[in-house]
């Protein structure tokens, strides 16, 4: 008797893993976090997954910011065969979605609430056609002044709120010795300071009208030439080594107080906590100068490609709804120096800097002042963005070209398509 029970739990126990089984799926990941705090997050949602009983395939491509990764997608997606997620963001998603290669997730969207736990303008950027093609998975501020507090002990200067002050404590800086502004001469680093420059002193709404918009009069006004004179008015506070420089050089400047500040997006936050700085005892973590009231927001995402195999199908959905979970959030963004974009979070283990972020982020979604970073490629096409961006770079180390000339040349650059 006793074993026929055991025959018949044994037959049960295993009709049981062989219906789990039927149900799980693989996924395939086409992403570039490949850098230490990157990949530990990546494993936190790859454990989630196989939590549920999926497979997780990983495809990590290295370097060029996830240029090489785009590229490698392309031909897989040429030949059939996509990944059931792929790291894009921004306009790329639409652009995606229009070759009509990704899937609609509304079902999950629905049943995660996602439209009341994400801002409407992020929101946006995950649709296409009104339909969810992709799921956030965090949210950078670009719009961010670092500050040595030693550098600005020793100049007897203060923290500046607006353009006016920035000069005024750069000067104090330049008078104690210190390099007043760190900064890297690269393209994208030049158009990351000129997009702080044009938001703190044209505000959110010229923002939007000139720079995602492509407005022709508005990028012609006189408040576009005082935009550029402020930008040029920067460059003259930096030193002559820039050109060329990493980011992550010019915040280690800031980090030994070699130099008193630094416009760069909360990734540097990253190197400061790294070399064992906290904000507010050894740093200063402020808004660009003028932009309190806004922010330049870069979303990372995953698009997520039609499948065919049911089951991959279902552990895709699973990843999304993953993806959006609160335990993936955090680890994620603890790891990442990044905010949630997920509303109503519990940020008890963020530090202050995230916290005043995510404040921020959503206050500005209610005050018309959350706006995309058009420099880390979430306003527009790239083929604009990258004449806009060379024009910019073009005036920044051209000091014989007239912030007039400049104003004509970014115009011009904004009809590129």
């Amino acid at each position: 008797m006793k074993s026929a029970q055991l025959f018949q739990r044994s037959i049960l126990a295993t009709a049981a893993v062989l219906a789990f089984a039927a149900h799980a799926g693989e996924v395939e990941v086409l992403h570039y976090w490949t850098s230490g705090g990157e990949a530990k997050s990546a494993a936190a949602l790859k454990a989630t997954l196989q939590a549920k009983g999926h497979a997780w395939k990983d495809f990590a491509v290295a370097g060029g910011g996830g240029d090489n990764a785009m590229t490698v997608l392309k031909s897989r997606v040429v030949s059939g065969n996509a990944p059931a997620a792929a790291q894009i963001k921004g306009p790329a998603l639409q652009e995606w979605a229009a070759e009509g290669v990704l899937a609609n997730i509304d079902d999950v969207a629905k049943a995660e609430k996602w439209d009341s736990l994400l801002p409407p303008v992020v929101a946006n950027v995950m649709k296409y056609k009104g339909n969810y093609i992709a799921a956030p998975v965090n949210v950078h501020r670009v719009n961010w002044l670092w500050a040595s507090n030693a550098a600005f002990k020793k100049a007897g200067a203060k923290v500046p709120t607006n353009w006016d002050e920035f000069f005024v404590a750069a000067e104090a800086l330049k008078k104690a010795g210190i390099i007043p502004v760190a900064h890297g001469g690269q393209n994208w680093q030049d158009f990351t300071t000129f997009e702080s420059v044009a938001l703190g002193v044209g505000g959110a709404d010229f923002y939007k009208k000139a720079l995602v918009q492509l407005d022709q009069a508005t990028l012609t006004s006189a408040t576009m030439t005082k935009v550029l004179d402020t930008f040029k008015k920067v460059k003259t506070y930096t030193d002559k080594n820039a050109p060329g420089r990493d980011w992550n050089l010019a915040t280690a400047m800031v980090i030994k107080g070699e130099a008193g500040m630094q416009l760069m997006g909360d990734w540097a936050k990253g190197e400061f906590v790294a070399a064992g700085k906290k904000p507010g005892a050894d740093f200063t973590c402020a808004a660009a100068p003028g932009t309190a009231k806004s922010f330049t927001f870069n979303v990372d995402s995953f698009a997520m490609f039609k499948l065919k195999n049911e089951a991959n199908g279902q552990a895709q959905k699973d990843l999304a709804a993953a993806i959006m979970s609160t335990d993936f959030q955090e680890v994620f963004n603890l790891n990442k120096g990044s905010i949630p974009v997920r509303l109503n979070m519990n940020l008890v283990k963020f530090d202050d800097c995230a916290k005043l972020s995510a404040n921020d982020f959503v206050a500005t979604a209610k005050n018309g002042g959350l706006v995309p970073s058009v420099a880390h490629g979430m306003a527009i096409g790239s083929a604009t963005s990258g004449a806009i961006q060379d024009a910019v770079s073009q005036f920044w180390n051209d000091d014989k070209m007239s912030s007039k000339d400049a104003q004509a040349k970014i115009a011009s650059a904004a009809k590129v398509k």
